[in-house]
């Protein structure tokens, strides 16, 4: 494996998308920054990518805390420059419009929206000095239409979306790449697997169709994808969904 001098940020380092990301840039060289809530859930993470040679700091982090923030991606770039940040904090939760009480709605927000703010503004203090970086943000179904039960989610995601756009307008002129990700598929998760059993039975997650959810490891390709791209043919969104979904 060949070291890099950089830096990839995951804000958001969870079991299954954020931990494919963080596998995949560390596998390619970069020194990782891995930042989740309760970070001693990292442990395996570390383990995996420290045993394939390569290098991760892992933090607890609360990406709806702007000190927090702030302080883990000072941190990133001064163990080596920040040349990738790639906000993937998710918040999915359904619940009728009855049942969205104020602190859901609020709570949803700060950490699929107001969370992208502080990474991506934080991210740019470092690379726009610099004239170079990619800010990535990982969005969903959720963030092109709403659906029942997802005024929350939805709420969030329009509003990732939107920022993404903004900050992509304003710092693309300054070689900064901005992108945003939309997931619209399930994923292939334990939480998913679970909701499948419970609507469909055993059976059906026994039989699962290849064509029906979305590996980790490929949301992570596609982010590799999206770092290597040319500056003069830059993807600011990207959709994907396995072969089977129907869109």
């Amino acid at each position: 494996m060949q070291h890099r001098n950089a830096t990839a940020a995951v804000i958001g380092a969870g079991d299954y998308i954020g931990g494919a990301i963080a596998k995949k840039f560390a596998a390619e060289g970069f020194i990782v920054f891995a930042g989740r809530r309760n970070g001693d859930k990292l442990a395996a993470l570390v383990e995996e990518i420290e045993r394939a040679g390569g290098c991760i700091v892992a933090r607890s982090l609360d990406a709806r805390k702007e000190q927090e923030v702030a302080a883990f991606l000072r941190d990133a770039d001064q163990r080596a420059p920040l040349e990738v940040c790639i906000f993937n904090v998710g918040a999915n939760v359904n619940f009728p419009i009855l049942d969205t009480t104020e602190r859901l709605f609020r709570k949803v927000w700060e950490m699929a929206c107001y969370g992208g703010f502080l990474a991506g503004r934080e991210a740019a203090r470092y690379m726009v000095p610099r004239g170079r970086g990619c800010i990535f943000f990982t969005g969903a179904t959720a963030s092109m239409r709403g659906g029942v039960g997802y005024a929350a989610f939805a709420s969030a995601k329009f509003g990732l979306r939107g920022l993404a756009q903004s900050i992509a307008r304003e710092l693309g002129p300054k070689n900064i790449h901005v992108g945003h990700l939309v997931i619209d598929a399930g994923v292939d998760t334990a939480w998913v697997r679970d909701r499948i059993r419970e609507r469909e039975g055993e059976e059906a997650v026994k039989n699962l169709d290849p064509g029906r959810l979305m590996r980790p490891d490929a949301v992570a390709e596609s982010y590799w994808q999206l770092y290597q791209q040319p500056r003069d043919a830059w993807t600011f969104e990207q959709e994907i969904r396995p072969f089977g979904e129907k869109w």
